[in-house]
């Protein structure tokens, strides 16, 4: 039997860390780095925009998931300044200087949330769906152009930036996952989320894989949804590159 993968979650006191937390902590061997203490949690307290502070956290660890960020979508671009961005290419530093083999940045929807203003996206997110075949829906994926719909989004395509960076140039293996809708509830609460959801189920399915997935994997970008009816977002490259399959749709809560 192979040792456990060494895992370091930054930001693991969040919505996204508590439920990798619990569902990955069976299969790795998990620590995290945050500013508050988590109860019964190998956790570093520290401030993430330290690069220093944060260092001591990095030491010996396989693979980072970076989720320390301010994770609303209407955060203002002072917080998404000070904080997200320094906060995302410290985790890259950080994993570069300790000798990290893979990070794994939460990225976000948000990061190409403008094409909901096209049709049929407009509609599929509205619930509009007369007319429009769920079988045929051109997808959205991860090779079209950036279209950040927000601070927030320009936050996170600078993350995707970042990773493909230290990926070339320091041979850091990243991988990118543009979360859905994620909530508490594990459901859709509004009729966007019909189309948007990400359950938590899938969320760790989607994190193992990417923790498992070959190490020829250097750089990719993969869209964080479950196997919704009406999804916009393109799956494939995932399930191809990483094994990714989602067993939720969000059908079941309509």
């Amino acid at each position: 039997m192979t040792d456990k993968k060494k895992v370091l979650i930054t930001g693991a006191a969040g919505l996204v860390g508590s439920v990798l937390r619990d569902g990955l902590k069976d299969d790795h061997d998990l620590s995290g780095v945050d500013r508050v203490a988590i109860e019964g949690f190998n956790c570093l307290v520290a401030d993430t925009t330290d690069l220093d502070a944060v260092l001591p956290a990095y030491e010996g660890i396989d693979t980072v998931i970076d989720l320390a960020s301010v994770p609303s979508d209407d955060t203002p671009w002072e917080i998404v300044h000070q904080n997200n961005l320094t906060s995302t290419h410290n985790a890259m530093e950080a994993s570069k200087r300790a000798g990290v083999k893979r990070v794994i940045f939460a990225s976000s929807n948000h990061a190409s949330g403008n094409y909901e203003d096209d049709y049929p996206y407009s509609a599929i997110v509205a619930g509009q769906y007369g007319g429009l075949d769920p079988d045929n829906i051109p997808y959205v994926t991860t090779s079209m152009p950036i279209r950040p719909d927000g601070d927030y989004g320009i936050g996170k395509a600078f993350g995707e930036a970042a990773g493909r960076y230290y990926s070339d140039r320091h041979g850091l293996s990243v991988i990118c996952l543009r979360i859905g809708t994620l909530n508490r509830q594990s459901r859709p609460l509004s009729v966007r989320h019909f189309a948007t959801l990400l359950t938590h189920r899938d969320l760790v399915h989607l994190v193992d894989r990417c923790i498992e997935a070959p190490p020829e994997i250097k750089f990719g970008i993969f869209y964080g949804v479950s196997n919704n009816k009406w999804r916009i977002w393109d799956i494939s490259n995932s399930r191809d590159a990483i094994g990714y399959n989602p067993q939720d749709n969000a059908e079941q809560w309509r």
